[in-house]
């Protein structure tokens, strides 16, 4: 049995884009937005706080023991932000937290996210609320930050307002976190090399080739296809790619047959569903996450 210092490991809770999309039709692969955990080293790392942070808090509450993270900020639209205040160990004094994001328009994390949590867009500011320790801290393209064993990279990726591409790398195993991005830019061969040799690319794959063409067109909104996330783990030569930030209009047996169409062009690819655990630093092989079940199979 592995010691939770060896383990490497990461756990969705929120794939998808844009706004949550819960209800009957999404029940498989889940209707939160955008947020994993990753653990590695005995750490725990956190990406994004979409509504999916709520589900990770109450799981991190349950263990009845302090936490403490290190969480990493791809960019402040909403989708990736909104389950921060009812994340439940923000409202723990036991609790430590260090917060990385991107520093955009001379406003650093600290003071974006203060700006959202805040009347008239909610009624109580976070620090009449949050009990825990945090931290703030800005990351920026080409940093590293350095966590003893585990090294965290970011990259800038090419999306409206930007966003930070993070890769995580600990004991010769590596996981990419790419979401947000657009294909078809000079970023296409940034990201190549950023990824180069990964265990694990988590990719934006929100539209169909046919979606983004349109009409009407998705060019320009910042996120790319299933297709481009095929090219993007082929000339990164990633072990398994994931895709990732659902459309929220996409449903369970929609998601199912991108995900086989996917993996016609590169057997083993995954689409993320909340609840789904990779062992990154076990053989993540390419046959070795099954397909999740519908619940109606002529749905498909």
């Amino acid at each position: 049995m592995q010691s939770p210092a060896s383990r490497f490991a990461i756990t969705f809770w929120g794939v998808r884009g844009s706004i949550p999309a819960p209800g009957p039709k999404t029940r498989v692969y889940g209707g939160n937005t955008s947020c994993i955990e990753l653990r590695c080293a005995g750490r725990l790392l956190v990406f994004d706080l979409g509504s999916g942070a709520r589900a990770l808090g109450e799981a991190l509450r349950a263990q009845g023991v302090p936490a403490s993270a290190d969480v990493f900020l791809s960019h402040y639209h909403y989708d990736h932000l909104q389950g921060l205040p009812f994340f439940a160990p923000m409202f723990d004094a036991r609790n430590h937290f260090v917060i990385r994001g991107p520093t955009r328009a001379q406003h650093d994390v600290r003071t974006i996210l203060a700006g959202q949590m805040a009347p008239p867009y909610f009624p109580v500011t976070a620090e009449e609320v949050f009990q825990a320790d945090v931290q703030y801290k800005p990351v920026a393209q080409g940093d590293v930050v350095d966590l003893g064993e585990v090294q965290v990279r970011a990259l800038e990726l090419h999306h409206p307002g930007g966003s930070l591409g993070y890769r995580v790398d600990f004991q010769g195993h590596s996981v990419v976190y790419a979401t947000d991005i657009e294909h078809g830019s000079p970023t296409d061969g940034r990201l190549a090399d950023f990824a180069r040799g990964a265990d694990v690319l988590i990719y934006d794959a929100m539209y169909t080739p046919e979606e983004y063409a349109g009409p009407p067109g998705k060019a320009g909104w910042g996120h790319s296809t299933w297709t481009a996330a095929v090219t993007a783990a082929e000339a990164a030569e990633v072990r398994t790619l994931v895709l990732f930030h659902h459309d929220p209009e996409r449903d369970d047996a929609g998601m199912r047959a991108l995900e086989r169409k996917a993996r016609r062009l590169r057997p083993g690819t995954v689409a993320a569903r909340e609840g789904l655990t990779l062992k990154v630093d076990q053989d993540v092989l390419r046959s070795s996450v099954a397909p999740p079940r519908l619940a109606s199979r002529g749905a498909l």
